[in-house]
């Protein structure tokens, strides 16, 4: 979940308080703050000064992304679709994924674009011109946030569309505006993305 090199580089420059002590963290995740929710989240999940207890790390990212925190978003869909503390459920781990990506996260996008370019690859006729185009939005938007191996994956799917799809696919970037999240847990239509 944490492991990968960019994500952590990415991560770090991303956040911009220090977590608090995990007594006080426990009173206001409690109490409803997202970002102390968050903060045990990662406690949970890294072992900062604790034992690793996955099943609580998911928990507290559950509750954070609930209430729209991207960065948990981001880290239930990887624990969702990896089973990490929680049952696996592919189908529920792209939706916080996508919500992530949707919100700003780059290894998100990253990730997305990673399945929509799986997609392609195995889906004919127009939805794989149509996944080819989603993966080089999201490989895209990544990049432009310095997202390590976005870069050449953006220039390795281009090298597989139509001048159209690429015109389609810059529009597509161009019009993408990081918004957050709901709380509602709104599923997305990705189904056909959740199997790959």
């Amino acid at each position: 979940m944490l492991t990968n090199v960019g994500f952590i580089s990415w991560y770090r420059n991303a956040l911009s308080r220090p977590l608090p002590r995990q007594v006080t963290a426990l009173a206001a995740a409690e109490s409803g703050d997202v970002e102390a929710q968050f903060g045990l989240g990662l406690t949970f999940s890294g072992g900062h000064g604790t034992e690793r207890k996955l099943d609580q790390a998911a928990r507290w990212f559950r509750q954070a992304a609930l209430q729209g925190h991207p960065l948990a978003q981001f880290n239930l869909g990887t624990m969702l679709t990896s089973g990490d503390g929680v049952p696996k459920d592919l189908a529920e781990g792209l939706t916080w994924t996508r919500k992530a990506a949707e919100g700003g996260v780059a290894p998100a996008q990253y990730s997305l674009g990673s399945k929509f370019h799986r997609s392609s690859v195995s889906r004919p006729g127009d939805d794989c011109a149509e996944s080819r185009i989603e993966a080089y939005k999201w490989f895209y938007l990544a990049a432009a946030q310095g997202f390590q191996g976005s870069a050449a994956a953006c220039e390795r799917i281009t090298l597989q569309m139509t001048r159209e799809e690429v015109a389609d696919g810059n529009q597509r970037v161009a019009s993408f505006q990081a918004r957050k999240t709901d709380a509602s847990g709104a599923s997305n239509p990705l189904s056909h993305l959740a199997a790959e």
